[in-house]
């Protein structure tokens, strides 16, 4: 039959840039339904299981570090919500605590005085007023683009000078774009240790700091800002905002894989599932990575819709550690960073496309601060922990192997039980991410965490923008505009909607449905598969083994295997 129909959209994908963008999209009254291979929101927010039987814990897998509260507070409030009512928040006093294989540790804090104190005491006088002069250039370039850029749809170079304005010019070579992000901060420290230090913010964008322009300071400034600590860790903001989305009439539909964005005269007109199925859409909003749509994976009539990422343009991968485990000798706290004592070897392994020797590991002790244990205590039991190490993006080509990451785990618990941290791990309570299991989850990803990497001055405008080259199909997510990290991701996807609702206001309000209910009759599945399976849930992995990592100086490893993920693949 034929008749007026409400303007639908799908978003494939219910990472935080698909939920935030699913919001206001039904808050202004449009039909929205977000599928999703997993079965629970968050993309790559989920939860991995840790632990035999009933002793068994969920364990945060994914991003750890909440910034930019106003970024989720707007969109809450937007929707006539409000964010402190849906998740308890606390302010992190201490940012960070770090350590060198020297032995030497330095604690960063929400107050800028004491962290330029505590800089003072670790470095002496001269590098305490370095890093208040670093800190103040790192809030102008955050300022210049906060809402030039990041908050604002993709533009060029040329648009963002206009943007400014002639008489903000300067602001705009003070950016600091031609410049390497750790040749800036060798102008500014004398002391190694604190150009490492802030040289990882790079790794934030999965980016080499050697390569990264100086603009990559602002992150700086956005965790001086405010790290908030998440009651339930980041599972619980991802249910949040999935909450309001259906408090708005949105729909979900879970473990379902999306094969297919399909066109008709030159536009979107739906998708296709794996089994077949085909809901039709006035719009679909993709909250997957921008190159699976290029290597067309999802489908023939889209692959144009986006420019191809090259293989050595992706951002880094990982491989992440689990752990339900009882930390000794440590203080830690909630965040913690244990560097490596080459820094630039670390980086040359990951260019030559090996795990590092000698890794760097960050560690989130998931327990600690404002809702758990004191930060910097000792005994309590076990608790959840998640370490990261970087990692090449090579997921697709089967790399590391298990004997790989076997030989990394054999390094990198000895050389934390140097910095003074062992684990005691329960059988069962490891469980590893590699770049492979990466790739599988997220499609055309390689395994690239941060989708483009942010090497060169032109790096923050190659990525692509809410818009594509299909009319009615948008992009959200870390991999588009304006790039990786939770609150990034969120403001991808409002960028999204404010795009669509923009666009539609010139598109044709009737169409004709072919099936009562907008749904098409299935027809037969191409080869093609964006996400086959699940990609954030620990239920939907089928574990496997890698082999024993081996005895390790003061850690008691499981004496069973750690298991990696198997590889369902989605978003």
């Amino acid at each position: 039959m034929a008749g007026a129909q409400r303007e639908s959209v799908v978003v494939v994908g219910a990472g935080i840039g698909g939920l935030a963008a699913a919001v206001p999209l039904a808050a202004r009254g449009l039909a929205v339904t977000v599928v999703e291979a997993a079965d629970a929101p968050g993309g790559k927010i989920r939860r991995l299981s840790c632990g035999l039987g009933t002793a068994a814990v969920g364990v945060d897998a994914g991003p750890t570090v909440f910034t930019l509260r106003h970024v989720f507070d707007q969109l809450f409030e937007d929707a006539g919500s409000s964010l402190e009512a849906a998740v308890r928040l606390a302010p992190a006093t201490l940012l960070a605590r770090h350590a060198w294989p020297d032995g030497s540790r330095l604690d960063l804090f929400a107050d800028l005085d004491q962290s330029a104190d505590a800089v003072g005491r670790f470095a002496g006088a001269a590098e305490a007023r370095a890093f208040c002069a670093f800190m103040a250039e790192a809030g102008r370039i955050h300022r210049t683009l906060d809402r030039s850029f990041l908050r604002r749809q993709k533009t060029s170079p040329l648009g963002l000078s206009l943007r400014l304005g002639a008489g903000r010019l300067g602001d705009l070579f003070a950016l600091r774009p031609y410049t390497s992000l750790m040749r800036a901060l060798a102008g500014h420290f004398r002391d190694p240790r604190l150009v490492q230090l802030f040289g990882r913010y790079a790794t934030y964008a999965g980016s080499n700091p050697w390569r990264a322009p100086a603009t990559l300071m602002l992150i700086a400034h956005v965790e001086a800002a405010g790290v908030w600590i998440v009651d339930g860790g980041m599972s619980a903001l991802a249910a949040a905002v999935e909450a309001l989305a259906r408090r708005h009439g949105v729909a979900f539909r879970y473990g379902t894989a999306v094969t297919a964005v399909e066109t008709a005269r030159g536009r979107v007109r739906g998708v296709r599932l794996g089994s077949g199925e085909r809901l039709e859409a006035t719009h679909v909003v993709f909250n997957g990575d921008p190159a699976a749509l290029a290597e067309g994976l999802l489908g023939a009539d889209v692959r144009a819709a986006v420019r191809a990422i090259p293989r050595r343009a992706r951002s880094l991968s990982a491989l992440t550690l689990c752990l339900h485990a009882e930390a000794r000798g440590f203080p830690l706290a909630h965040h913690n960073v244990f560097f490596s004592a080459d820094y630039a070897r670390e980086f040359a392994d990951l260019a030559a496309g090996r795990l590092p020797h000698d890794p760097t590991v960050y560690i989130c002790a998931q327990d600690r601060g404002a809702f758990g244990r004191a930060e910097g205590s000792e005994g309590g039991g076990p608790e959840r922990c998640l370490a990261i190490i970087n990692a090449p993006a090579d997921g697709d080509r089967g790399r590391p192997s298990p004997e790989e990451v076997n030989r990394c785990l054999e390094t990198v618990f000895p050389a934390l039980a140097a910095q003074g941290l062992s684990f005691a791990i329960p059988p069962g309570s490891l469980r590893v991410t590699s770049p492979a299991d990466f790739a599988a989850r997220f499609p055309g990803s390689g395994g690239a965490i941060y989708g483009r990497a942010s090497h060169g001055w032109a790096a923050s405008f190659l990525r692509p923008g809410a818009r594509t080259r299909i009319p009615g199909l948008y992009l959200a997510g870390g991999g588009a505009h304006p790039g990786a990290g939770v609150p990034m991701a969120a403001l991808s996807g409002r960028l999204a909607a404010e795009a669509l609702l923009k666009d539609r206001a010139s598109m044709p309000r009737f169409r004709r449905v072919a099936t009562p209910g907008g749904t098409w009759m299935p027809s037969p599945p191409t080869a093609a598969s964006a996400s086959p399976s699940s990609p954030s849930s620990a239920a939907s992995s089928r574990p496997t083994t890698t082999g024993p990592a081996g005895p390790t100086p003061r850690t008691t490893l499981p004496s069973t295997s750690p298991s990696t993920e198997s590889a369902p693949a989605g978003r």
